[in-house]
């Protein structure tokens, strides 16, 4: 027995008792601070037995078979920190194993993706011609040069600044990243300095550019700021929501001659400042026309065009994106007069309006697909629920220890989604930083302060190495330079989306790749990039997951100190299990971090039923494994009153709505479940309501 033997003698063996000349056994009873020290002696080789088993005599026997059960169940519990936060592991003889059953069993077959050949549309990104053979002021054609860094146009370039040039109203579709800002801006600058007498401060505005995000308009303005360096006399500005109205007035009325802002933005300086004019305005140039349209500025455009018609006798009118839809060309038809249509193809062709154009997309079933840039590589794996945390973790750590200068994007649903893993992964995974400040991880997102996406979008943008963790507001327009990876965390809701996203690395000819994470259940998703002509190549999860084989920190340490190093299917397994453990544990560490991974669980529910109809059958909320998706937001087991307390509140709102019903109709549950999830944002009020709320956010994203 050892020392368990002397515990056991010493703190339940009988003694002997004379009492009125008799003997009796009965068993010792441990009194006063000779207990207690025993109790804190020993408290790591055996438990205390309850006051009921204390209370109760029963023989040496009994008490030695107890007290070896309870030694071996003492034994096998960790009495580490996990044990508090409920994390249990097994050990078997002469190795430390992991609970693997969890995490890689009861997960459902991995589909096989065929690889369907796709010929994809390609544009020549670069062309032959220089700027100089354009009749340009020498001064703009320097500062191209030198400032700029370009000798050579790109292929819109060359088809879109000899017809703006010439006065013309267009109508431009190309690729993301080809140089589409330069195309408008470099013939807006040679007009507006050649303007004689020379243009004043005062004079207003001479140029619009409306763009639908607040961080393509800072790009824009720093774009124009630099081809207008040898023309001071030129000012530009920019105007956009999380500013200040009353630092804006001042700049409006001292003067800007070239205006960048967003639509909402604008609109609400139309209605409130008496000191904005468009008397002198000679250009109108809609940037990412699609987006503006999609995110419900319609009858912001319809406000801008009105009080331009009504100020500015002529102008020239540009509308720009890497997508036409239907909406953009109603608003050609509305704003364009006898346009000139660029689209820069394998099958190149100019000079169509756009009532006509063969290219413009019917409701994103495009045949015609969209143009790619060469030199990105398109990849997508597929994912089971419970491990598309560690799968992603397990491809951030492969690329920032493998690649050199390793800038990655990630996109994710909901603003909710994009903090829940900034902080999971930051807190998490040991990323070392590659240059001197020490954050790896950046975020943007519409529900962000104006200050902090100015300063995250600028950082990311003159940083190295870093991983951007965002929503969609960082998917259109935005020159994010040196990008080497996009990640997609959750399947974009349209083909357009995924062009625009896919758009942020592989820019103006350099290298990109791109990965698109799927379930098991959304593997359909891939026949509608393929009715695109978008070509994508299948990664495997386990040749992601052999990576973690590298980290440190996973390591599983063998009875004697010896470590395990071999790359068997069971390491990377039980490496994985390692990793999500210590997910479970930061989850798990206090109440206010599960509470907010539920949140963001509850989030992510939400954002999935906001898929179109159209893709229903692909993105459904009832094909969801709930203790699965758990899984992956670092819950060990799917929260029981998730589902009940999205229930209870539909039910208060449904008794509320029976008590004042005329015909005291019952309220059909399924429905008003459905109607609950339509919006990350949706608080459960009726439709009507949430619509609004809706449009409010879409605001605030922009």
């Amino acid at each position: 027995m050892g020392d368990q033997g002397l515990i056991l003698n010493i703190t339940e063996a009988p003694i002997s008792v004379h009492r009125g000349g008799r003997t009796v056994q009965r068993p010792l009873k441990p009194k006063g601070n000779r207990s207690k020290a025993i109790k804190r002696k020993f408290q790591d080789v055996i438990e205390e037995p309850s006051p009921k088993r204390q209370s109760l005599p029963s023989s040496p026997k009994v008490q030695q078979k107890e007290t070896n059960k309870l030694s071996v169940k003492k034994l096998k519990t960790d009495s580490s920190p996990k044990k508090a936060s409920g994390q249990k592991e097994n050990h078997t003889k002469g190795r430390a194993s992991v609970k693997t059953s969890s995490l890689f069993k009861n997960n459902p077959e991995v589909p096989d993706i065929e690889r369907t050949k796709v010929k994809q549309l390609q544009e020549d990104v670069f062309s032959s011609d220089s700027f100089s053979g354009l009749g340009l002021h020498p001064h703009l054609v320097s500062t191209i040069t030198n400032v700029l860094d370009m000798t050579k146009m790109t292929s819109v370039q060359k088809m879109t600044i000899p017809a703006l040039m010439s006065g013309r109203d267009a109508m431009v579709r190309s690729q993301t990243g080809s140089g589409k800002t330069l195309a408008y801006g470099i013939p807006l600058v040679q007009a507006l300095q050649a303007v004689v007498p020379k243009i004043q401060r005062s004079d207003g505005p001479y140029a619009l550019i409306l763009v639908p995000t607040r961080e393509l308009a800072l790009q824009s303005f720093t774009i124009v700021q630099k081809l207008l360096k040898p023309f001071t006399w030129i000012v530009p500005g920019v105007l956009m929501g999380g500013e200040k109205r009353k630092s804006e007035k001042a700049r409006i009325r001292k003067g800007i001659n070239i205006l960048i802002s967003t639509p909402g933005r604008l609109v609400d300086h139309i209605k409130s400042t008496k000191s904005i004019h468009f008397t002198h305005v000679r250009w109108l140039i809609v940037d990412e026309a699609d987006r503006i349209l999609d995110l419900g500025f319609e009858k912001d455009i319809t406000t801008i065009l009105n009080a331009l018609n009504s100020q500015s006798e002529q102008r020239q009118n540009v509308l720009l994106s890497a997508t036409l839809s239907q909406g953009v060309a109603r608003l050609a038809d509305i704003s364009l007069q006898n346009p000139v249509s660029v689209t820069v193809t394998e099958e190149v062709s100019t000079d169509i309006t756009p009532a006509v154009h063969p290219n413009v997309e019917q409701n994103d079933t495009d045949p015609s697909g969209f143009a790619m840039p060469e030199k990105l590589h398109q990849h997508v794996v597929v994912v089971p629920s419970k491990l598309k945390l560690v799968t992603l973790s397990a491809f951030i750590l492969g690329k920032w220890k493998n690649d050199k200068k390793p800038k990655m994007i990630i996109f994710f649903p909901s603003c909710e989604l994009v903090e829940f893993h900034l902080t999971l992964l930051s807190n998490v995974l040991p990323l070392r930083s590659h240059g001197k400040d020490p954050r790896v991880f950046l975020r943007l997102h519409g529900n962000m302060e104006q200050e902090e996406r100015t300063e995250a979008f600028q950082h990311f943008t003159q940083a190295k190495a870093g991983i951007l963790l965002c929503t969609d507001v960082a998917a259109r327009g935005l020159d994010l330079p040196q990008v080497t990876w996009i990640v997609q965390y959750n399947a974009p809701a349209s083909a357009a989306e995924y062009i625009h996203r896919v758009g942020r690395t592989a820019r103006l000819g350099a290298q990109g790749s791109s990965l698109l994470i799927l379930l098991p259940s959304e593997a359909e998703y891939m026949r509608t990039l393929v009715d695109h002509k978008i070509s994508v190549s299948e990664m495997k999860m386990e040749g992601i997951l052999s990576s973690l084989l590298a980290e440190n920190f996973l390591r599983i340490k063998q009875a004697g100190g010896k470590k395990a190093e071999t790359a068997d299917p069971q390491t990377i397994r039980e490496r994985g299990t390692v990793l999500q453990t210590k997910f479970e544990d930061y989850v798990h560490a206090n109440t206010e971090t599960s509470l907010w991974a539920k949140k963001a669980l509850q989030s992510y529910i939400r954002s999935y039923a906001t898929y179109p109809k159209d893709l229903k059958h692909v993105f459904h909320i009832r094909s969801l494994h709930l203790g699965h998706v758990a899984k992956s937001f670092g819950l060990r087991d799917a929260p029981h009153n998730l589902s009940q307390q999205l229930a209870g509140n539909v039910k208060k709102q449904s008794k509320y709505q029976h008590k004042r019903a005329k015909g005291h109709q019952p309220v059909r549950m399924k429905q008003r479940f459905s109607d609950l999830l339509t919006s990350e944002f949706s608080s459960g009020l009726p439709s009507k309501q949430k619509k609004a709320k809706k449009v409010g956010d879409k605001e605030k994203e922009t």
